[in-house]
């Protein structure tokens, strides 16, 4: 996978943490993986409100469904 240079700014003191924590020739891996770690819990909370959102819109539809197959008994089956 290729890689890209990018610049940007951090508080202070996370700046420290990061340096006390992680060596210099890995920060960037850990970086690149928080990063990757908090875009993938964005993602699956866009997805978990998009499904949310589709289960309410179908749910008189579900509901009228499910009150139709009540008035039905298994002898109606047959």
């Amino acid at each position: 996978m290729r890689s890209l240079r990018v610049n940007f700014t951090i508080p202070e003191d996370l700046a420290s943490m990061l340096k006390a924590h992680v060596s210099e020739r890995k920060r960037s891996a850990f970086v690149a993986a928080a990063i990757r770690d908090r875009l993938l819990e964005l993602e699956q909370e866009r997805l978990r409100k998009t499904l949310i959102e589709g289960y309410a819109a179908r749910q008189s539809e579900d509901k009228g469904i499910s009150e139709e197959w009540q008035a039905a008994s298994p002898e109606d089956w047959v």
